[in-house]
């Protein structure tokens, strides 16, 4: 619950304690009171979460210390003032006096005892006492007339200090520029990008009545859209308005301006809020941010909520329905966000994931790479879910977008993994083949131009198993990086299949495998396939004192399979690692004695066990019929 607290200031006899007074007893008071009244609590009304303390002060010279304190304490400062000395003082004495304490709140301008300068129109105060003092001074979020004999504005004047505090003006809205702030502006395009469901770049009838049901909880009348349509037309400076099917970014951010010019920020407010934006105009933490941990051993996956997500978003800034996001639908579509994330700058994107001819990724592409997001940065992929606008129907947040996958502790357990994403670290020699691996599982031609790999490359593609279900596989070649990943045991935990692929036609490639299973014994507790690459070159004899075929022999392993980029089976190859990732026990080396069958023994000790049972039962039942 919130709780705002009001400092009442002002000269002496300008009616701050009648302010008060006339509040609490709701009628103003004839008989003298006190100079200054204690304390007062308000509980929260109807439809609110504030509780509001009211506290009046003195302003002689020997309170100042009090009054200091106060003002230090306050939330809002409600200064009071009721003729033109009191209200010179306000920029000569009052306003200088809270900056040089250091008080940095807003402050509510009264003008009281409205009863006795009852000639002066309100406009008139507004426009030649109000306006220039708030000119000169920012910290003056409203003003406002009172009359605490007539008890005018009473009520008004206080619920305009909650309002000051819940409700801010200064973060929205810059009055001496008239103009919504740049924070502002650029949170209120991404509720305009939010609610324009079909992206067309119009907010339609139906999206405007669904906007106005999720912020304020009511239907919009047709004449109240109609108002709006006609006021956002008279404040454009563009006379096609009217022709627009719906209402545009320019409109909906002109209709926030004109909120704002008339007081009704708090309308604004409850926009942002709905849409989960903080007092400082950022999303809020725990939104963008929430609380989501992956137990050891486990991953993090897409949910169908989550994929369906990502393939509506996908489908909808597909705007030419060429199957493939141009460089500006991806911009449109990362507008609301931070832009692409480091990660997958890091990664090389579009150019880790499946692209069609132009160069701009496919749907399978975009799956794929928001698949190994969140299995390396589940909390990426639930910050961008929080930008996009990803809504869980159950009200679970955007953690209802991903899943966690059972643990998997021992990988040489018999069975199925039940997960859906696998990591293979892809090791082995210089130039044996390992780049051109992971280009032809992105379906790209073959290029003979030796590149060597500094920084670590990753492709992440659909595998389809057989049976028809369907997994992500993500082969990342190390690089440079190879030693410290092999030596780092998280990055290990982490990794579900180790491909040793080494150049079939050259002799000194094999070597590279030996060598790693020799340096890093770690590497025997993964499981791993043995490849044979440039299978479409003539065979080399390896110079190791094991042949490939022998040393898998050894290990009871399969022989290493011989592939080449080249062949169209190679398709084939990408299945076995998804497989052999899926059901690890049949990739792991295994010892040299095979585990004896006792099967035979079990049975048998079954049969004397059950044939004594047996002949105790019949030995008894003889015994008791002898008596």
């Amino acid at each position: 619950m919130a709780t705002v607290r009001i400092a009442i200031c002002g000269d002496e006899s300008v009616g701050k304690s009648s302010l008060l007074g006339s509040l609490v007893k709701d009628t103003f008071t004839t008989s003298r009171i006190q100079p200054v009244l204690p304390p007062i609590t308000l509980p929260p009304t109807i439809g609110t979460n504030v509780t509001t303390t009211i506290v009046d002060t003195s302003a002689l010279p020997q309170e100042r210390v009090n009054l200091r304190k106060e003002v230090r304490k306050c939330n809002v400062i409600l200064l009071v003032y009721s003729d033109h000395y009191s209200y010179e003082r306000i920029a000569l004495f009052w306003m200088p006096l809270f900056r040089s304490w250091g008080v940095n709140v807003p402050v509510v301008l009264c003008s009281n005892k409205s009863d006795v300068s009852a000639g002066t129109s309100t406009a008139q105060i507004v426009e030649e006492e109000m306006l220039p003092v708030m000119a000169e001074f920012k910290e003056i979020d409203s003003c406002i007339r009172t009359s605490a004999r007539e008890h005018h504005n009473i009520n008004e004047v206080f619920f305009l200090c909650q309002k000051a505090v819940t409700h801010p003006i200064a973060p929205i809205y810059d009055s001496k520029d008239s103009n919504l702030k740049s924070t502002a502006v650029e949170a209120l395009k991404r509720v305009f990008y939010l609610c324009d469901k079909d992206q067309d770049g119009l907010l339609s009838d139906k999206e405007i009545h669904d906007f106005q049901l999720k912020c304020f909880d009511k239907p919009l009348a047709e004449a109240d859209l109609a108002s709006i349509k006609r006021s956002i037309q008279r404040g454009s400076s563009f006379s096609d308005d009217g022709d627009k099917e719906g209402i545009d970014i320019d409109g909906f951010l002109l209709l926030n301006k004109m909120f704002a010019e008339k007081g009704r920020h708090e309308t604004i407010w409850i926009i942002l809020r709905k849409f989960q934006y903080s007092d400082s105009l950022s999303l809020k933490e725990n939104f963008v941010r929430p609380k989501f941990d992956v137990p050891a051993y486990a991953s993090a996956e897409l949910s169908p909520a989550g994929y369906r997500f990502f393939v509506d978003l996908f489908l909808i800034h597909d705007k030419d329905n060429d199957g493939g996001l141009s460089h500006s639908e991806l911009a449109n579509l990362f507008a609301p966000t931070p832009g692409v994330p480091s990660s997958w700058v890091d990664s090389a994107f579009p150019s880790c994931t499946v692209r069609n001819e132009a160069g701009y990724i496919t749907l399978q592409g975009w799956l794929a790479q928001w698949s190994m997001t969140t299995f390396e940065q589940p909390k990426t992929t639930l910050e961008y879910l929080a930008y996009l606008g990803f809504e869980s129907p159950d009200g679970k947040g955007t953690t209802a977008a991903l899943k966690i996958t059972k643990p998997r502790k021992r990988r040489d357990k018999l069975g199925r993994v039940e997960r859906s994403v696998f990591l293979c670290y892809v090791l082995g020699a210089a130039q044996s083949g390992k780049s051109a691996l992971l280009s032809a599982f992105l379906n790209r031609p073959f290029n003979s131009t030796y590149h060597p790999t500094i920084k670590p490359q990753t492709a992440v593609n659909s595998v389809e198993l057989q049976g028809g279900k369907q997994c992500y596989l993500i082969l990342e070649e190390l690089g440079e990086l190879e030693p410290a990943i092999l030596e780092n045991q998280a990055k290990l935990d982490a990794c579900d299949l180790l491909c040793y692929t080494y150049d079939s036609s050259d002799p000194n490639s094999f070597a590279h495998i030996l060598d790693l299973r020799q340096r890093y014994p770690a590497l025997n507790a993964l499981p791993s396939v043995y490849t044979a690459l440039k299978a479409d070159r003539d065979r080399a004899v390896q110079r190791t004192e094991v042949q490939p075929d022998a040393y898998c022999e050894q290990l009871k392993m399969g022989k290493p399979l011989h592939v080449s980029v080249n062949w169209n089976s190679i398709s084939e190859f990408f299945v076995h690692l998804a497989e052999s990732a899926t059901f690890p026990s049949q990739a792991f080396p295994k010892s040299d004695e095979e585990a004896v069958d006792r099967t035979a023994l079990y049975i048998a000790l079954g049969a004397t066990v059950c044939a004594g049972a047996a002949f105790a039962w019949v030995w008894k039942r003889n015994v008791m019929g002898d008596r």
